[in-house]
């Protein structure tokens, strides 16, 4: 691994990525920590600070994904919700609306103008939730006039400030892909988890008198499931090809067998990341209708207890086999097979082939998509329990999201670095 790493820093275009990235980072942690002009600082930390606060309700998951920036309404308080949520719904809307699959279908020129609407999204939801959230503070009685300058221009600067701030985000998150290393969004949202680790173990180490007890096995245990989540990510089924013999003038081209690897978890941490941003949605409309307890009281159910882990399993379950849908179309991989002379043993090319190789994947997408909801809503079950702090902000779900990253990102360098003929991480 240190190997790998030192490897990596010799690579002039590589260590820039890196470095670039690393930077990109610190940038987005330094704004999540400033706040907003004329934010009353006191009073949002004690609106976010007690058991019966905004915070043990639905506003707690909205605070989790924004890093902590929601509870003293930072510049980026908004966090990468907004463009993840607009990301889904143009996902889904592809397979409903033909001329946007036509648009996925188009390679990069369709692929840049399906982003550029993914953005005029992200901006029309950033400017919703922002207008929510100022009317949510203001009917628990937070006042952000204290300069003595008329309320309206306070309002239109918090508004046109976390509007700012939501889309800073996204171009951050763009930037990292295109520039640096890995899925900026994802990054980000890795960003965020790990921001919360330090003070969810304290709060759990300070809890009680058994707190240093409880903290030590809830690590043990996390430290003995990320092996697991390892294998699943990088468990292949691994379907045989042959290629038939061709003559091309004096050569004989073909002949040789391979096979056609589909990973066990096709679909990633982005079930979990969907089904999340779904369930989170109900505690966006809340902010808008701060007084009305019966919203109040669906969007809270929905963020936590029975009915948010009934939901999240089959949110889970169903976003799994979607997104492995739209990432790997059996249609077209037997149709490329065919044209380069390959076939699976035993099955005929065309209609038959790829009806085995969807046969395939639907086998090995159930599995691995009821791990992810197990692995997602135990550690929930658990925290409903014993209400520790480190279980909810280091559960299953930020496992297996910061896993994915890590692993996806770690692919990325070893990539690189095969490139320059060096030793990657993994062995």
């Amino acid at each position: 691994m240190l190997t790998a790493l030192k490897n990596a820093f010799r690579i002039s275009e590589l260590r820039g990525k890196i470095l670039f990235t690393i930077a990109m980072l610190v940038v987005y942690r330094v704004g999540a920590h400033v706040p907003v002009p004329g934010i009353p600082f006191q009073s949002m930390l004690d609106l976010f600070g007690g058991d019966d606060s905004v915070a043990a309700g639905a506003m707690a998951l909205l605070n989790l994904f924004s890093g902590g920036a929601l509870s003293y309404v930072s510049v980026f308080s908004l966090g990468i919700m907004p463009y993840i949520t607009s990301s889904i719904i143009l996902q889904m809307l592809q397979s409903v609306i033909p001329s946007l699959h036509e648009l996925a279908r188009e390679g990069e020129v369709g692929q840049t103008k399906i982003t550029q609407y993914s953005r005029y999204l992200t901006l029309a939801l950033a400017l919703l939730n922002s207008i929510g959230y100022l009317f949510l503070f203001k009917s628990y009685g937070i006042n952000f006039n204290g300069a003595g300058a008329p309320e309206i221009i306070f309002d239109i600067m918090i508004v046109g400030t976390l509007t700012a701030g939501a889309m800073l985000i996204m171009w951050i998150g763009e930037l990292i892909t295109q520039r640096g290393i890995g899925n900026g969004m994802s990054l980000i949202i890795f960003a965020n988890i790990m921001a919360g680790l330090p003070q969810a173990i304290i709060s759990s180490v300070s809890a009680d008198a058994y707190g240093v007890i409880i903290t030590a096995v809830i690590l043990v245990v996390i430290i003995c499931v990320i092996p697991l989540i390892v294998f699943i990510e990088r468990g292949q089924r691994r379907i045989p090809v042959q290629y038939a013999k061709r003559v091309v003038g004096r050569r004989i081209m073909g002949g040789q067998s391979t096979y056609l690897p589909i990973k066990v978890n096709t679909a990633g941490v982005v079930p979990i990341i969907f089904a999340s941003a779904l369930l989170y949605f109900p505690a966006q409309l809340a902010v808008f209708f701060p007084g009305i307890g019966w919203v109040q009281a669906v969007a809270g159910a929905l963020s936590s207890g029975w009915i948010n882990w009934i939901l999240n399993v089959v949110l889970i379950v169903f976003f799994a086999y979607f997104y492995t849908s739209m990432v790997f179309n059996p249609e077209d991989t037997a149709d490329n097979l065919k044209k380069q002379g390959g076939f699976i043993p035993g099955v005929r090319p065309g209609k038959a082939t790829a009806a085995y190789i969807k046969n395939a994947l639907n086998k090995i997408t159930l599995p691995s998509a009821v791990f992810l909801a197990f692995i997602a809503i135990v550690p929930s079950i658990v925290f409903s329990f014993t209400n520790n702090q480190l279980i909810q902000s280091f559960g299953g779900t930020s496992i297996l999201i910061m896993v994915g990253v890590v692993l996806d990102t770690i692919a990325k360098v070893e990539s690189q670095l095969k490139m320059y003929d060096y030793d990657g991480f993994f062995k």
